[in-house]
């Protein structure tokens, strides 16, 4: 299925908000993420990391989730394709019959400036912001007033629609 939104013209700075999770070593792994970011642009803030039981499979560790934006000059596409050199660069091993195994980072792009895209393999924004707390709780503290492309909500609403997720807590000990 192609993009609904023209695609985001190349060369220039966009602002692209990145999830970042892990339940395997988080404290070392999410901080190595954030340093291997940094060389895909400019990191203009990041979460805090946030703590929630494991969706889909239970029997895991906890994860720790937080989202960093970065203003970068990649395309979605060539971010996505970072993003996934980055995850092996950390160890990441993707389990084709289960996409809720435990991982050392999985790293998503959750939105890309106001760009809308629903091909196979490129879904911006990620689904999951509308219902999944851990994912739009640490997006609304780095960017409160952005508006989600598809409903207009602000990430701010969003989260605040979802803060009584069940277990979702603050690591102050891991810094992203």
């Amino acid at each position: 299925m192609a993009s609904s939104s023209p695609p985001p013209p190349p060369g220039a700075l966009h602002d692209a908000l990145l999830l970042l999770g892990s339940n395997i070593r988080p404290a070392e792994c999410l901080p190595a993420a954030r340093r291997l970011l940094e060389r895909l642009g400019r990191v203009v803030r990041a979460s805090r990391v946030w703590e929630s039981p494991p969706v889909g499979f239970a029997d895991q560790a906890n994860f720790c989730n937080g989202a960093i934006h970065l203003q970068t000059a990649l395309t979605p596409a060539e971010l996505k394709e970072r993003l996934r050199e980055i995850e092996a660069t950390l160890g990441r091993v993707r389990d084709p019959d289960n996409r809720n195994a435990p991982r050392t980072i999985d790293l998503d792009i959750g939105l890309y400036d106001d760009w809308v895209s629903r091909e196979a393999g490129l879904t911006i924004p990620d689904p999951d912001i509308a219902t999944r707390a851990f994912v739009a709780i640490p997006l609304a503290e780095i960017a409160p007033d952005t508006r989600h492309p598809v409903t207009g909500r602000r990430l701010a609403d969003i989260a605040a629609d979802l803060e009584n997720d069940a277990g979702l807590q603050p690591r102050a000990d891991i810094l992203l």
